[in-house]
């Protein structure tokens, strides 16, 4: 029987992957288990962070917010980075292994300062309007800072590489595991919903019950198990072959060239253009790009000089143009996807406070953690995401005609229109709860220990609401970008997601100081969100607002969308 190799692909021994042996849905199974222990080692993070900083290391309810934004845009935005690292030097399966030594050592840092009281201010009632708390010490605050980059660090690496990665295990170009592909990319969210379903739930239990440095100390053994998930995968495995150039790299010097040749004149053959010899580009694996008479300012760079040696940054191949032109081309849809990060970086942080508030019982004695309130969508998602996969994407393929069932920019949309209606849902229920504590006058009770007599779960509708936009948008960002690009910047491509998520943590920071100074001369608490009372500041107005600008964000993609053309995939 003839073995079918794998073109650009080795196994774990450096040898020619073989399809049939290497790859496949049994190797991605790894990939998503490994997604999943790390989502299980750092999801109460993004929704718990901000009350072991308010309550624990004494900040300001807006200042724990931000330090929470922060960090998480940090763990976004590096990944581009580190894309580019794995590419370039180590590859795409060593970048993980790395990375989650990474994260793992900065869990067992924050382990350390949450378990050691010298590392940390004692412990005082930062709610009690006549306590002095005293804040986290210089060297302290270095520590923490330490540890929490190097988390955040990790987590960039791990997101960068992880869906690149499982996607190396499919062939674009065999129906079949193109189909499967796809189906990886919603099991991505749906590896994503079943570690955060524990994460959330029994790791924010230990945080609030058994102290912070058991909830770090578990995390940090959940990163060590996806390390050994990941490294249990590796015989299986169809490895990416290290370029040995920076893509980014090349696309940096398409734009500096076509600057540089600003003022010569195109020429009106296109054939013209410099590019290699079309049996080289295949000896080179890359995708043959034709041209298109579109963005034709980047044409320039193309433009041969008889009286120069060739310079990467003066002259560049028709093929690297069209990538920038492509890249180019799906910046406005990333765009237009950073509003919707801003509406998520509100349900991890103040609803969180909102919950801190409210009356957190279940069943009898049984109470639920405000910062587990994300369970709600994320168990919604467990069971509706196989369906979506395995049957309703079938089922409108048969309509459609597309392999994902809808187009990804439409998949995009329905997300982005579902964020504007979440955030108009968490203004109406927060004006709810405000209501009840004037009605009750309790405008000045203690979060947690005078709780409001109103249920936490009324928050459930603008989580439920958001975990439905999640599936939507952020999954069909992930598809869009890997489907689009070329497969010279595929792994950058996909880190547009994270880059999307990441502006939008850093825009939410910014927003929250400029609202405050906005209206700090106009409200009695200071600002709408100043303080840590959160009964006298104006959080929903701050979630109209979010929802306002959702709504216009979502005009504004409708235009961007109309006027995308699809990359021909012949």
């Amino acid at each position: 029987e003839k073995l079918e190799l794998v073109d650009g692909k080795v196994n774990w021994k450096g040898e020619t992957a073989v399809k049939h042996k290497h790859g496949g849905l049994r190797a991605a199974l790894f990939v998503l288990l490994a997604f999943a222990f790390e989502n299980l080692a750092n999801l109460h993070l993004a929704v718990n962070l901000t009350t072991y900083f308010n309550g624990i290391l004494h900040f300001e309810v807006s200042d724990a917010a931000n330090a929470l934004t922060n960090f998480m845009g940090t763990g976004y935005i590096l990944s581009i980075i580190f894309a580019v690292f794995a590419d370039t030097y180590i590859g795409r399966f060593k970048s993980i292994l790395i990375s989650g030594s990474v994260e793992f050592l900065g869990l067992a840092l924050l382990t350390a300062q949450a378990h050691y009281s010298s590392l940390r201010p004692p412990p005082c009632n930062v709610f009690d309007p006549t306590s002095r708390c005293e804040k986290l010490e210089s060297s302290d605050t270095v520590f923490l800072y330490v540890a929490l980059y190097l988390v955040a660090a990790g987590m960039a690496g791990i997101k960068a590489s992880i869906p690149s990665h499982g996607a190396d295990q499919f062939d674009e170009k065999d129906p079949r595991e193109a189909k499967t592909m796809s189906s990886f990319f919603n099991g991505l969210l749906f590896a994503l919903c079943i570690g955060g379903a524990v994460s959330l739930t029994l790791y924010v239990w230990l945080d609030d019950h058994k102290g912070w440095d058991v909830g770090f100390g578990v995390s940090a053994i959940a990163m060590f198990l996806a390390l050994i998930v990941a490294v249990l995968g590796w015989p299986l495995y169809r490895i990416h072959v290290v370029q040995g150039s920076s893509v980014l790299l090349e696309l940096i010097q398409v734009f500096v060239a076509a600057i540089r040749n600003r003022n010569l004149k195109l020429p009106e053959n296109p054939l013209e253009l410099y590019e290699i010899d079309k049996d080289k580009e295949a000896a080179l694996e890359d995708d043959f790009l034709p041209h298109r008479d579109v963005y034709r300012f980047l044409d320039k760079a193309a433009i041969k000089t008889a009286s120069e040696k060739p310079n990467p940054w003066k002259l560049c191949r028709v093929t690297q143009v069209e990538n920038a032109k492509i890249l180019l081309g799906m910046t406005p849809v990333f765009a237009c996807t950073i509003i919707m990060t801003l509406c998520l970086a509100q349900l991890q942080t103040f609803s969180v406070q909102q919950g801190l508030t409210m009356d957190t019982t279940i069943v009898g004695s049984f109470h639920i953690p405000p910062a587990s309130l994300p369970i709600i969508p994320v168990v919604f998602l467990i069971f509706i995401i196989p369906f979506y996969d395995q049957i309703a994407v079938p089922l409108l393929r048969k309509v459609t005609g597309h392999v994902t069932g809808i187009s990804h920019l439409q998949r995009i949309g329905v997300g982005l229109i579902l964020s504007s209606i979440s955030m108009a849902t968490a203004s109406i229920m927060e004006v709810k709860r405000k209501s009840v504590a004037r009605d009750h006058n309790m405008l000045d009770a203690l979060p947690v220990l005078q709780p409001l007599p109103i249920s936490v779960f009324w928050l459930s509708f603008q989580y439920f609401i958001f975990g439905i936009a999640d599936m939507f948008t952020y999954v069909g960002l992930l598809e869009f970008f890997y489907s689009e690009a070329p497969q010279g910047i595929k792994t950058v491509s996909t880190c547009f997601l994270w880059t999307s998520m990441a502006l939008g943590y850093y825009l939410s920071t910014i927003l929250v100081q400029i609202v405050n100074r906005a209206t700090k001369h106009i409200t009695n608490s200071g600002g709408w969100l100043a303080g840590n009372n959160i009964n006298k500041n104006h959080l929903n107005l701050f979630y109209l607002l979010l929802a306002l600008l959702s709504l216009v964000n979502f005009c504004v993609y409708l235009f961007v969308s109309s006027r995308y053309k699809y990359r021909s995939k012949n």
